[in-house]
């Protein structure tokens, strides 16, 4: 793997983290994914990421990150803004496994969130961070079906597979859910696909699913996307242009009746869905609680 240096690791949020999990920090690991999700934000030129695909280490990182946890205030760091922290590359390479153990070790808490059910192999170092602070893990989902994710998220782990991880992570005690984005306009936008992923996400021990409607569409990302439909949707590009025209937020034109139909499953399975109440049900170690009374 290809190494690229780094001065620093942590990212102080500039918005309420409350907004996006509680978060306090964001941390990106590795650069690029190759996961191809043919619709990725994080590819658009806004990032400046050449060679999307390609995954490069940040040299270092280890050293980098313990002093920056022994400098910075304690906090919850999100893994998964821009690069995958379990791309195929993080098997051989553990930059995730390394953060995590360093983590643990300073009593920070975490937010991941990953379409890779290769998080399971962590669940017990997950475990250890939740004893002195917090985590919050969200499997990105965006279809119940298996063989459209293969077509959509070619390079990962398909849906089910993900459900069974949430299950396992789940059951290990781990606070985890769904995270439902983007939502992909006459593709993955229809009531029956919700519900189906609301009712799988329940049946596999999901405490949370979080949802938008909808999807983004930058320069760079943009001519990707419809070079993907091109070749699978044939047609389907051009009933983006007359819909979206050159539209930065693409919202499904049924949103609303996808909304109606998310949150009445999410109620009739017991499921949180709001960002504040994710948020305030996350487990907090009574340490964590009462340090912030004299904080």
């Amino acid at each position: 793997m290809e190494w690229i240096e780094a001065k620093s690791l942590l990212s102080k949020v500039s918005f309420n983290g409350d907004l996006w999990f509680g978060i306090d920090y964001i941390m990106n690991l590795y650069k690029g994914c190759n996961h191809r999700c043919i619709y990725c934000d994080s590819r658009s030129d806004k990032y400046f990421i050449e060679s999307f695909d390609r995954v490069r280490g940040k040299k270092n990182s280890e050293g980098l990150l313990y002093f920056e946890l022994k400098k910075h205030k304690t906090g919850v760091i999100n893994f998964g803004a821009m690069s995958d922290a379990y791309n195929s590359e993080e098997l051989r390479e553990g930059l995730t496994r390394n953060a995590l153990k360093k983590i643990a070790e300073f009593g920070y808490g975490i937010s991941i969130e990953t379409k890779s059910n290769q998080i399971i192999r962590d669940v017990g170092l997950i475990q250890k961070i939740q004893e002195n602070h917090s985590a919050s893990i969200k499997l990105s989902i965006t279809t119940a079906d298996d063989k459209l994710s293969r077509i959509i998220e070619p390079g990962v782990c398909v849906s089910s597979k993900r459900f069974e991880a949430i299950r396992k992570l789940s059951d290990a005690g781990i606070y985890t859910g769904v995270l439902l984005t983007p939502v992909l306009p006459y593709i993955t936008d229809t009531v029956e696909n919700i519900e189906a992923i609301v009712k799988k996400a329940s049946e596999s021990g999901a405490s949370f699913i979080y949802a938008q409607f909808g999807m983004t569409m930058r320069r760079g990302q943009r001519e990707h996307y419809f070079e993907a439909l091109d070749h699978h949707f044939p047609g389907l590009k051009e009933r983006y242009q007359r819909s979206y025209g050159d539209n930065y937020g693409c919202e499904a034109k049924n949103s609303k009746e996808l909304a109606k139909a998310f949150v009445e499953n999410c109620e009739k399975y017991g499921l949180l869905y709001k960002m504040e109440d994710i948020v305030k049900a996350t487990p907090k170690k009574k340490t964590m609680e009462q340090l912030s009374l004299f904080s």
